[in-house]
């Protein structure tokens, strides 16, 4: 027994921890401090960028605490899940004790609360109270919903309200801050960015963490099948477009383009144009120039081929394809490079840049290697995200702005009407209401619908 009451005294000290307002204000400055540090602290950085910048010993301590990449670390998201805990004891804590007044089982009315507040309306008509009752209490139901009927010695008392429920508008304001937080969540832990690089004609069902540049796999082969882009006069380019195929059990499932700003989602992942450059060609025409006898050999070789030089000086390997070659600080463009391997000798490299034919001239060897013409073909870099919270945030954003709305601009307005008999034979209306907030729009609100009643019962008019 008494084991039960100390689990039962536990559970109450951390429901009255995670209940407490306080709890609230200190996870909301912390969130904020640490978001203020992940604004000025570079984030996703290079190692070597976080050196130069804050030196080995704090580059360091970012690392301990996951600074560089500081919204997916852990104990951000351990602070959003506390505060996501917070506010759902505290919004439970008050929903239970707000909820029999805002749905009671009986409609519960003070009166002298009526009867003594200056915002009410006075009229006294001709006519006897039991003439006037069954026209007041149709009338009241029209104006405002349901009529609670209670007498008072001779007096009756008609109340009416509407828009009790309007008190539910801060807890679905609440409710709204946890699907963005909760969606922040399910981003972080299950969500990844990552971005891949495919040539034309290739396809590939992997992808690469954009951090860590882990091998994420998809549920579906992406294949390019063909990369257009369009250039300014200037040269800058003007629009490029991916013509992509989705590849799922080995069937086509569909074909689409993409372009910058207009991506392609497909089962939770986005898919957007972000980069291209020109892939490794698959075959290229070479001229091989022998400058002591001025004759040249054209050969057609791929990436990776050897071919014998004339009259056996050595040979000749095709290494490899850089879309953008610097020399002495000057960008070449397409360059190809290859290993001249001269007969009983050591190899060396040489760089052919495509613009300009005559560079390897230059190095006044006994050949000159040119490229004539190659496959050009491009590549689309493509930036893959997965975010499985985006709908918990899109329904938070929705929830947040019905909560407002009901919050600021709706409101719960009560109305009671006195039917009290005077010693002449008259009877004295007493119009009054109360309302949550707008308490000048009550008073106009409540002047217009006594002018209005005053008028229909002066005039006998059927309500």
């Amino acid at each position: 027994m008494n084991k039960l009451k100390n689990q039962d005294g536990i559970s109450r000290q951390i429901w009255v921890f995670f209940c407490s307002v306080k709890l609230t204000v200190y996870l909301l400055v912390l969130l904020a401090v640490t978001s203020i540090i992940g604004t000025v602290v570079l984030q996703n950085g290079t190692p070597q960028q976080y050196v130069n910048l804050y030196g080995q010993a704090i580059y360091n301590l970012i690392q301990v605490f996951d600074i560089n990449d500081m919204y997916h670390a852990w104990w951000f998201l351990l602070l959003l899940l506390l505060l996501c805990i917070n506010i759902t004891v505290c919004s439970v804590e008050r929903l239970s004790l707000k909820w029999k007044i805002i749905f009671p089982d009986q409609i519960r009315f003070n009166a002298d609360r009526f009867l003594k507040s200056k915002n009410k309306q006075t009229m006294d008509l001709t006519r006897q109270k039991n003439h006037l009752l069954d026209p007041c209490e149709r009338w009241l139901k029209k104006q405002v919903g349901t009529v609670v009927r209670q007498t008072d010695g001779d007096t009756t008392l008609l109340y009416a309200e509407k828009g009790r429920w309007t008190r539910l508008g801060v807890y679905v304001v609440h409710a709204s801050v946890l699907l963005l937080l909760v969606g922040a969540l399910i981003g972080a832990v299950f969500g990844f960015k990552a971005s891949v690089r495919i040539d034309e004609g290739n396809q590939t069902g992997r992808v690469f963490e954009s951090k860590t540049r882990e091998p994420i796999d998809l549920d579906f082969i992406i294949r390019c099948n063909e990369f257009e882009v369009s250039f300014y006069d200037t040269g800058a380019p003007e629009e490029f477009r991916s013509n992509l195929t989705i590849i799922e059990n080995g069937q086509e499932s569909f074909t689409t383009d993409i372009r910058v700003n207009h991506p392609l989602r497909y089962k939770g992942i986005n898919i957007f144009q972000s980069s291209y450059g020109t892939a490794t060609p698959d075959a290229v025409r070479m001229h091989i120039v022998d400058n002591t006898s001025n004759t040249e050999v054209t050969r057609d070789m791929r990436i990776g081929d050897t071919v014998d030089l004339p009259d056996g000086a050595g040979r000749f390997t095709l290494q490899g394809f850089l879309p953008h070659f610097e020399f002495r600080g000057n960008d070449l463009g397409e360059t190809f490079f290859g290993l001249v391997t001269p007969a009983g000798e050591t190899g060396f490299q040489i760089g052919m840049p495509v613009r300009f034919p005559t560079f390897d001239k230059m190095r006044q060897g006994q050949f000159t290697f040119v490229v004539d013409d190659f496959e050009k073909r491009y590549y689309t870099g493509l930036q893959v995200t997965k975010d499985p919270g985006v709908w918990y945030v899109y329904a938070g954003f929705i929830l947040m702005i019905l909560g407002c709305w009901v919050t600021f601009f709706m409101s719960h307005q009560s109305v009671m009407l006195a039917l009290v008999p005077l010693d002449n034979g008259q009877t004295r209306l007493i119009l009054s209401g109360k309302t949550s907030r707008n308490a000048r729009n009550m008073t106009l609100k409540l002047k217009n619908m006594a002018a209005r009643l005053e008028n229909l019962l002066s005039r006998g008019d059927q309500i």
